[in-house]
């Protein structure tokens, strides 16, 4: 057998799967890519004799979408929205392998019942095409690559390499085979084809997007006619009361919790203030009707804590 019919080896722990087409994507990912769908999740960081350099983070193309001149918010701080993506990778980048550890600390484990509340609202049935964007570390993903089954598929999608790596050894680890892992950003789903998937979900990430009209936009894009978003994001507290316990929660306990499991306080602080710079549940709706969905609700979970919104395209 000659050379150039050789199947080059896997790295391991990737899964066997080659083919670098799907009818979810607009364009090929390069050859190479785990899973056939992966692009490159290989950060390049400035040079570290430089002293105080910064690690700079490959994001995929179009991910410092914000307009030149404009200002954004990155938690309570105004800064210009063309850096809002990196500084946010460099969030991620820092708690990526404590996150899961995190978020049961933090919610004393009741992330898993909002988690779990979104997937029955998501109506997923057998052999429908999922998107979870800002997936990271799979959650929702791993559940829904079960629903789905096999002549179903998932696309677990994140804008943060760190985060997409943890969550693509997660799903090989636990046999998830009809899932697919690609670097995008929420603002653009740039490498998805128009009407390629029935749901598409996005779970504790469109806080942190620049552009959130942008985002919704997209996703309704890539939606097929009759298809579902579901987005799962922390709101605002109904109970006036219970809203100032839960600031005082949010801004002592969890930075401490993040210097003392994660090394790392200013991430957490950061977490806390971006909750409280997104949009409420019934703005949140609203922008999900301008972007072109119908019929859109919402369900506060935990008092407000929490709200999952869902919208559909028709």
């Amino acid at each position: 057998m000659s050379n150039e019919n050789q199947k080059p080896s896997q790295p391991k722990g990737l899964a066997t799967k080659t083919d670098t087409t799907s009818p979810f994507l607009s364009e090929p990912l390069p050859q190479g890519a785990p899973q056939g769908q992966q692009q490159s999740l290989q950060h390049a960081a400035t040079d570290s004799s430089v002293s105080g350099a910064i690690p700079k983070y490959n994001l995929p193309k179009g991910a410092n979408t914000g307009n030149v001149g404009a200002t954004t918010h990155f938690g309570y701080q105004t800064i210009n929205s063309e850096e809002k993506a990196q500084k946010v990778a460099e969030v991620f980048h820092s708690v990526a392998s404590k996150y899961d550890i995190m978020n049961d600390l933090m919610s004393f484990g009741i992330h898993r019942l909002w988690k779990r509340f979104a997937i029955n609202m998501s109506g997923v049935r057998r052999g429908q095409h999922v998107l979870d964007i800002a997936g990271g570390t799979g959650d929702l993903a791993k559940v829904f690559s079960r629903e789905v089954g096999p002549q179903g598929h998932v696309v677990l999608s994140d804008i943060n390499e760190s985060m997409l790596n943890v969550g693509r050894d997660r799903l090989i680890d636990a046999g998830c085979t009809n899932v697919d892992f690609v670097l995008a950003n929420a603002e653009t789903l740039e490498p998805f084809a128009d009407n390629s998937f029935d749901l598409v979900t996005i779970s504790f990430g469109l806080r942190n997007v620049t552009d959130k009209d942008a985002a919704l936009e997209a996703m309704y894009r890539v939606l097929k006619p009759g298809g579902r978003l579901l987005i799962l994001e922390f709101s605002k507290p109904v109970f006036e009361p219970f809203s100032k316990l839960y600031d005082l929660y949010s801004f002592t306990a969890l930075p401490i919790m993040g210097k003392i499991v994660a090394n790392d306080s200013e991430s957490y602080k950061y977490l806390a203030e971006s909750i409280r710079m997104h949009p409420d549940q019934r703005t949140l709706k609203g922008m999900m009707e301008h972007a072109g969905f119908q019929n859109c609700d919402y369900h506060n979970l935990t008092g407000g804590i929490v709200a999952v919104h869902r919208g559909f395209k028709l």
